[in-house]
């Protein structure tokens, strides 16, 4: 089952970062174009939060039941700490990606919130850009310290 998640989780890493692109894209191309929010625009948003608390569901079975790495880590938190590969997968992915997590979902009730078509657009971009830039700083990409393949297969 920890193989299958972490393939799943993974892969949904793609589709996180897709739907995140597809909705600042939207939403900048609808701030600097002073164009109306739309349903496309707030299903695009939507598509993002909606992928990233499926990838948190299955990150938080990784990290608190299947991996046999955060089990390890956390025996002794002390050495995990000073581990730069055990404090990343124990403390610094998982920070970064809930950080992520609520950036975009403040945005969604900001959306809800705002008064103004642009503003809306101008809200979505600002939080949506700044999720995905946390979200590329905290994930292990090849030739990082922490390097995972680019995709993984069963």
């Amino acid at each position: 089952m920890f193989s299958d998640t972490l393939i799943i989780h993974s892969l949904l890493r793609w589709v996180v970062l897709l739907t995140g692109l597809l909705a600042t894209a939207r939403a900048v191309a609808g701030w600097t174009g002073g164009r109306p929010w739309t349903g496309a625009d707030n299903r695009a948003s939507l598509w993002f939060t909606i992928a990233l608390d499926v990838q948190l569901l299955a990150g938080l079975l990784l990290y608190l039941v299947l991996s046999p790495l955060t089990q390890a880590a956390f025996e002794d938190i002390g050495a995990t700490m000073r581990n730069p590969g055990l404090r990343f997968w124990t403390v610094e992915h998982p920070f970064g990606m809930v950080i992520a997590l609520g950036l975009a979902h403040v945005g969604r009730v900001r959306i809800r919130k705002a008064t103004t078509d642009v503003g809306r657009h101008q809200v979505a971009a600002v939080l949506f850009a700044i999720a995905l830039v946390v979200i590329l700083l905290s994930s292990p990409w090849p030739d990082t310290l922490n390097a995972r393949p680019w995709f993984r297969w069963w």
